[in-house]
């Protein structure tokens, strides 16, 4: 589920990582944040790329990012929405842990959930405001209509990152890559981390019937994970959260047309303090605290956890 990065000629993030993390491949997630292209100012001595999409439409702004406006699912005191339920392909991630084994089969569509936002250097994204009280000025700042889809994409990120966490959680959102490092080791108590994310051979493969493989079900260590989802804004934040009552899985999977999966996936054992609206029950159709609730990672998104 790696990607291996080499200083050599390298990004500066990429140097970061290989001296703080030197036995962590580093994800593909997060590898390919850390690109070169076009760039707008955005008044720090940095660019980023400005743009979203809604319901798969792009608007371009730039060399945008493409995001879905409405709330994401792993903000576990969130409702379920319409939306989610009948349009969001990220739904149909969600399975129950008893369904994890070689041969089950599972209808799923893996995707990025957002792209083309490259992460900042630390420096430069904590000289950013990030916060809803700055609203204006953060639209301002990247030339957004207040009353567009991108300024709707980034006013829900911002409120994503300002809601508490729940019962026996913790969370930030990295605005760098070393935010969300330091947040990751830091929750894990340890820099001999593993971090993973979600492969997939063919781009653009359709939503199809994926079947585990023989001996393709491997747990990750522990059952303390910190997860980051991948959120819309104008350059990379990642909604990361902790916690001591989850297991992660690497999965490897084939699809109906040949297409190989190799899936991070998280179960959660514990949801008693999940707004019981939240459309894992919904799809699921368990209640709070009832049963192990699990969902694969989009291909943008990473789990960390201990690696001995």
């Amino acid at each position: 589920l790696a990607t291996v990065c080499h200083a050599s000629s390298s990004p500066a993030q990429v140097i970061y990582w290989n001296s703080v993390l030197p036995d962590t491949p580093m994800p593909r997630a997060i590898s390919d944040l850390i690109t070169t292209g076009p760039r707008v100012n955005v008044g720090v001595g940095v660019g980023v790329g400005v743009g979203v999409g809604v319901g798969g439409r792009k608007h371009h702004r730039g060399t945008g990012v493409n995001v879905r406006v409405g709330r994401m699912p792993f903000v576990y005191r969130y409702a379920a929405t319409d939306t989610q339920l009948h349009d969001d392909p990220n739904v149909a991630l969600f399975f129950l842990e008893k369904d994890l084994h070689p041969g089950a089969k599972m209808k799923l569509h893996f995707t990025n959930t957002i792209s083309g936002a490259s992460f900042l250097r630390r420096r430069a994204a904590d000289s950013i405001p990030f916060s809803s009280t700055r609203l204006r000025e953060i639209l301002d700042r990247f030339s957004v209509e207040p009353n567009s889809a991108e300024a709707a994409a980034i006013k829900q990120t911002l409120r994503d990152c300002e809601e508490p966490a729940v019962r026996g959680e913790r969370k930030t959102c990295a605005t760098s890559l070393e935010a969300m490092v330091e947040f990751s080791t830091s929750s894990l108590g340890t820099s001999k981390v593993k971090a993973a994310s979600t492969t997939v051979s063919k781009e653009g493969t359709p939503a199809q019937e994926y079947t585990v493989a023989a001996s393709g079900v491997r747990e990750m260590g522990g059952e303390e994970l910190a997860t980051c989802h991948a959120e819309p804004y104008a350059y990379a934040i990642f909604y990361c959260h902790a916690t001591s009552t989850s297991r992660g899985y690497e999965v490897d999977m084939v699809g109906k047309d040949g297409t190989t999966v190799e899936a991070a996936a998280v179960c959660h054992t514990d949801t008693t303090a999940w707004n019981p609206e939240h459309v894992a029950f919904k799809v699921l159709d368990i209640k709070p605290g009832s049963a192990p609730v699990c969902h694969f990672l989009p291909q943008d998104h990473v789990v960390w956890s201990r690696s001995g």
